[in-house]
């Protein structure tokens, strides 16, 4: 089994999911986040014209900010976000065929689960992180219940109705990790309306795990 390179050592471990940015605000939306602190951004593909977004801001911030690529489901999928510069393949699901193309292109794996036997798998796989999705079903409590079978260096991250109303619940069994969307950004939101969002998720992330 091949693994993907690890899950970085993030200052704050918030990604951005910026689910229908479309390629004439991709640049201006991740610029605002980078500048407020964010160094993660997915942008999924059933997005407008995803991998066009990824090229472009990958080749502006590529180098000082991970970039990736959300809903990803094809082994294809992860060629594509390969050749668009993308570092970081984000899935919703558990599949070794998407986790096991993502290793074969040197890119960071961040497959979806939501069981032990998922979870487990997407490990064996190669995943670099688990993304725990929908985290509002399972809670803090689920979570924390799953991750006590997982091999204890293993990096979780929850997404999925998480915003930064709830870190302290998930501060409370050991997460760290997130992932924000329809709370840091919506389809038509102007780069200032994000800015001011990701600044306040910055805020609330800082005071939680200091």
């Amino acid at each position: 089994m091949t693994k993907t390179p690890p899950w970085p050592a993030f200052q704050r471990d918030l990604v951005a999911i910026l689910r229908g940015l479309g390629p004439d605000e991709a640049e201006a939306v991740v610029e605002a986040l980078i500048e407020e602190g964010f160094e993660a951004v997915e942008i999924p593909l059933n997005s407008p014209q995803p991998f066009h977004s990824i090229e472009r801001v990958a080749r502006r911030f590529g180098g000082q900010t991970l970039i990736g690529a959300g809903t990803v489901l094809t082994p294809d999928d992860c060629r594509r976000l390969a050749e668009a510069g993308g570092r970081l393949m984000v899935s919703p699901n558990t599949d070794p065929a998407v986790i096991e193309a993502a290793c074969a292109q040197g890119l960071i794996a961040l497959p979806g689960a939501f069981t032990p036997s998922e979870a487990l798998l997407a490990l064996r796989s190669g995943a670099a992180a688990l993304k725990f999705f929908p985290a509002s079903v399972l809670g803090p409590a689920g979570i924390a219940a799953i991750r006590a079978v997982l091999p204890p260096e293993t990096s979780l991250c929850a997404v999925g109705g998480v915003s930064e109303a709830n870190f302290a619940d998930y501060a409370k069994v050991g997460i760290r990790a997130f992932g924000l969307g329809s709370s840091l950004y919506k389809p038509g939101d102007s780069a200032a309306s994000v800015r001011e969002r990701a600044r306040r998720a910055i805020q609330a992330y800082d005071e939680v795990f200091g």
